[in-house]
């Protein structure tokens, strides 16, 4: 019972509507300019503030503040966590006060960036993607990141995110992570994104199982449209766990000096994280592939079985339209200017017991075909 309920449910899912473009800045941009997008949220900047034996989380409205409040605990870790893009101005002053290049803020509002890992006057500049799902689509989300000497500096375009299990630890002290400094709190925040990758390739390969069954059965276009948008999904979570992996990749080789050697090691681990991410995705990209020809050969057989019964039936009634087609030919049995007999002319035709004839013979000659139909079995289900 189960098993047919999860079947209607699979038949009578919508396929979801395609993800809206991302919108790249107008061509001729200078560099460095900050396109604030239309309907951009108010930026919300909360500052944790913390060590081994001190946290203190705090609400701020102003880059004074965040300069203030790092001043005022200076041998301290501070993570300022941003979100939103409402505030050009903001961000302006953000970059000055943190001497953050003004390409690199240019890359933090146009959220299309590919992952990486960049070095640029006293700090490195991170680029994750956070890859969820809503509502059955995709959402593919960018987090940078500006780690430095003591601080890190996460901004992000929307206030929901995957980052509270972080704020939790943060808040609760729990792990390393306020015995640590901020490059292992920078681990922590691109392990969490990697980790949110996970459940979704898994809901995935569920979802791959259940169209395989569902075009074993009964293949259809809205089946096919939905192997064709879980394609789409592999190739976004391809690029980005590739890119992921080749920013993992360039932490452990380069010699950033905000990386300590102690937290290499969690780098190491996001790696093979990164890794196993790829051939998972790698290994459904193969099934996805092999849906297609499950889809091809099932409405091919699907074409077989019609086919064959067309057949069947032509087969049968062609015998019999050709005893109808010859006794409908009416010669005369009997020549119409002499009289004289015509033995030749189909006699049958004046036969009293001709027309039972007949179709006792047509009857047999269905039958004689069936039973060799049979015999062959061509009348059995699956062949």
């Amino acid at each position: 019972m189960e098993e047919v309920n999860a079947e209607a449910e699979l038949k009578t899912k919508v396929t979801p509507p395609r993800r809206k473009k991302t919108r790249h800045a107008p061509p001729g941009t200078a560099p460095g300019s900050l396109n604030v997008p239309d309907g951009a949220l108010k930026p919300k900047v909360i500052i944790f503030t913390y060590d081994q034996n001190f946290f203190e989380e705090k609400e701020v409205s102003s880059v004074q503040a965040i300069q203030s409040q790092l001043q005022q605990y200076p041998e301290k870790n501070h993570w300022v966590d941003i979100r939103g893009f409402g505030d050009k101005d903001f961000f302006e002053k953000l970059a000055d006060c943190f001497g953050i290049h003004r390409l690199q803020m240019e890359d933090v509002f146009n959220v299309y960036q590919r992952s990486k890992a960049e070095e640029n006057q006293g700090h490195l500049f991170i680029v994750s993607r956070c890859i969820k799902e809503e509502n059955g689509i995709l959402i593919n989300d960018q987090l940078s990141m500006f780690l430095g000497k003591n601080f890190l500096i996460s901004i992000q375009d929307k206030y929901q995110d995957l980052l509270d299990p972080v704020r939790d630890r943060v808040r609760m002290g729990k792990g390393y992570v306020r015995k640590s400094g901020t490059d292992y709190l920078a681990y922590a925040l691109m392990d969490v994104v990697l980790d949110n990758y996970f459940p979704v390739i898994e809901r995935i390969g569920d979802r791959l199982d259940e169209l395989q069954d569902a075009l074993i059965d009964n293949p259809n276009r809205d089946l096919l449209n939905r192997v064709l948008q879980t394609k789409r999904d592999l190739i976004l979570l391809r690029r980005a766990s590739w890119s992921e992996r080749d920013k993992m990749n360039d932490i452990l080789r380069s010699n950033f000096p905000m990386i300590s050697e102690s937290s290499k090691i969690f780098f190491r681990d996001s790696y093979d994280h990164c890794v196993h991410l790829l051939d998972l995705v790698e290994s459904y990209k193969e099934v996805t592939a092999s849906l297609m020809d499950v889809y091809m050969s099932s409405v091919s057989n699907k074409m077989n079985q019609v086919m064959k019964v067309l057949t069947i039936i032509s087969t049968i009634f062609i015998p019999l339209t050709f005893i109808v087609g010859l006794y409908g030919m009416n010669f005369s049995y009997t020549d119409p200017v002499t009289g004289k007999i015509l033995p030749l002319n189909m006699p049958e035709l004046y036969s009293p017991y001709g027309y039972v004839t007949v179709l006792l013979f047509m009857a047999v000659t269905v039958i004689g075909l069936i039973y060799f139909f049979i015999k062959k079995g061509w009348l059995t289900k699956g062949n």
